[in-house]
């Protein structure tokens, strides 16, 4: 292959394929929310205590400012994804390279999002369920949607939205028993453990960087900033709330003693003729993981076709039996926590820091370029 047969910057797809702006709120919101979420209180809180609401609403603006230099990044290009923009910055080989580390890193968060759900899954419901076979019915699921297109992700994580809303109104029943108290004294910690708070929040709040992958497929691409900026601003309320809530419902040391806080905060939730509302909680919350799944499985599996010039359907195939197979090899509850934090710490780099600096550097090139024109 020469040089000038090296991957497509600008995809065009076909008009079938594309869909509405406005659909971007449900899908950054839904690709936010997963099962980092169910224990965000608590890590954030390790960090920055009764201040931790502020570290996780100063993450949510941090995140809406990545999201303006990925945006204007990708406006710097006719129609171009994250795939693309490394193949005209970095070149053929490099360019790569630099690709399928990155596509590494998406088959890692869709590996993590579903086994910290299954852990979920047999702490409170299933003890004994063994992890391949509900590992295989999520893989299934996902591979199923992805092999919808995009369009069927994107409706996937719409019904996500609005099938789980109802699960805001439940953090009114656990208001009722807080205890306002306990935000004070506020902005009490130093801004050491503030800034800890924000870098503990970023493994609960990924999944934003999903926008450069989906951006070719957008209509109106002059929607895409306001769209994608009001879904991570729901996140972000959403996210403070729920820590917000934790904080003042549970005692200091028993916050930090409290694995899923937000689960235990469901237990005081009593319906007519049922006991355990934990329990459909944790059934539905497979309805809000299902969304991150299928996006990472199809921007991971989108490398394969853009990368190796393979169809995108043996792609799915081949990281669905990969992610598969690791599920044989993790037997303990620290191993499954450190691969969980590897990947917060590859998260960080790759969705909150890579793209600001990828950012600046096609920046300076599209300067370099004008100036160079005009001489």
């Amino acid at each position: 292959m020469n040089r000038g047969e090296k991957m497509k910057v600008n995809l065009h797809p076909k008009e079938g394929l594309l869909f509405n702006a406005f659909l971007l709120f449900f899908f950054i919101h839904a690709v936010q929310t997963g099962v980092g979420l169910i224990g965000l209180p608590r890590i954030v809180y390790l960090s920055s205590k009764h201040d931790a609401w502020i570290s996780v609403f100063l993450a949510g603006v941090v995140v809406g400012i990545v999201l303006w230099f990925m945006i204007t990044m990708l406006k710097q290009y006719d129609s171009a994804d994250l795939y693309g923009i490394h193949a005209d910055l970095f070149g053929k080989w490099l360019g790569s390279l630099m690709s399928l580390i990155y596509m590494l890193y998406l088959t890692g968060c869709f590996f993590v999002i579903f086994m910290n759900y299954i852990e979920i899954v047999q702490v409170w419901i299933f003890p004994d369920l063994p992890t391949w076979q509900l590992s295989m019915v999520l893989i299934l699921l996902s591979v199923y949607a992805v092999n919808g297109g995009i369009r069927i992700i994107i409706g996937v994580a719409f019904l996500s939205v609005v099938g789980t809303l109802w699960m805001a109104f439940i953090l009114l029943v656990p208001i009722h028993y807080s205890d306002p108290t306990h935000l004070f004294p506020m902005l009490n910690v130093s801004l050491k453990k503030m800034v800890e708070g924000i870098y503990s929040t970023s493994l609960s709040i990924l999944g934003f960087e999903l926008i450069l992958f989906v951006y070719p497929f957008v209509k109106e691409k002059n929607k895409v900033l306001l769209f994608t900026q009001l879904g991570n601003l729901y996140t972000t309320l959403l996210f403070t709330m729920v820590t917000l809530v934790a904080i003042t419902f549970f005692a200091e040391d028993s916050l930090a003693r409290t694995i899923w806080p937000v689960l235990s905060m469901f237990k005081i939730v009593r319906l007519p003729n049922l006991e355990r509302f934990e329990f459909i909680a944790v059934s539905f919350w497979m309805l809000i993981i299902l969304p991150n799944m299928c996006a990472y499985l199809w921007a991971a599996s989108k490398g394969f076709s853009r990368i190796f010039k393979l169809k995108q359907k043996h792609g799915i195939w081949i990281l669905a039996f990969l992610t598969w197979g690791l599920t044989f090899f993790v037997k303990a509850r620290y191993q499954m926590n450190n691969i969980t934090d590897i990947i917060a710490k590859a998260g960080f780099c790759a969705a909150l820091c890579y793209p600001v600096v990828l950012a600046l550097i096609v920046f300076a090139k599209r300067w370099y370029l004008r100036r160079k024109a005009n001489v």
